[in-house]
């Protein structure tokens, strides 16, 4: 092998180094404390015990760095909830089921989990989640389809099929961003609303009490 070969190998070597290094150097943690989502949970076949889930529910407590503390309640079959805390870090792969990954990453960017490995992002999209159009990464593993929520991470549906089972895990509500209508924040739709029902009462009135007075004259 020549000299300039060697060069040729040695150099895509460390391109390809620094590219991975940007990739995984270019952690945002996109929740906030106080941040919460909720989440319905449909079963088929025959989950083991610990994976018979119906209702989810996930509430940041505290970020530190790419440390998250989060706060979860799990609803079983049975009606039984069981509470739990758990600490993810984005910077080093704990992640646990992929609930929140670092934030705003584009096609083809990859991100350490420690149990699943590399995942790469292989889509972005615009999806309506929990009443409001949002951007949204996917990835997967050889079980598991994700969808993450590109502005904070944070995982907004999941199907995953196992010999079993399969499990489809959907957002039913959260109060990181609000519903839309017509693609305008409720609470804005509803203020705009009254103002317009305001508006239409006054300037009924005033015909009313215009009609009223030409009679009289």
């Amino acid at each position: 092998m020549n000299i300039k070969c060697i060069s040729t190998i040695v150099l895509s070597v460390l391109v390809t180094a620094a590219s991975t290094t940007i990739i995984f150097g270019q952690i945002s943690v996109g929740v906030k404390k106080g941040d919460w989502i909720e989440y319905q949970v449909t079963l088929t076949g025959n989950p083991p015990q610990d994976h018979d889930i119906v209702w989810a529910r996930m509430e940041v407590t505290n970020v530190q760095g790419e440390a998250i503390n989060l706060y979860i309640q799990t609803e079983f079959s049975n009606g039984t909830i069981f509470p739990g805390t758990i600490t993810l870090n984005i910077a080093t792969g704990a992640l646990g089921d992929d609930f929140i990954i670092p934030a705003n990453l584009n096609v083809g960017d990859t991100f350490r989990d420690q149990y699943q490995g590399n995942i790469t992002i292989s889509n972005l999209e615009k999806l309506t989640i929990a009443g409001t159009e949002r951007s949204v990464m996917s990835g997967s593993t050889p079980q598991t389809t994700y969808h993450w929520d590109s502005q904070t991470g944070i995982l907004v549906e999941a199907y995953s099929s196992y010999t079993e089972y399969t499990m489809s895990t959907k957002t039913t509500g959260t109060n990181i961003w609000s519903p839309q209508i017509f693609g305008v924040d409720t609470i804005v739709f509803y203020s705009l609303v009254i103002v317009i029902i305001i508006i239409v009462s006054a300037i009924m009135a005033i015909f009313i009490w215009g009609q009223r007075r030409n009679n009289k004259n």
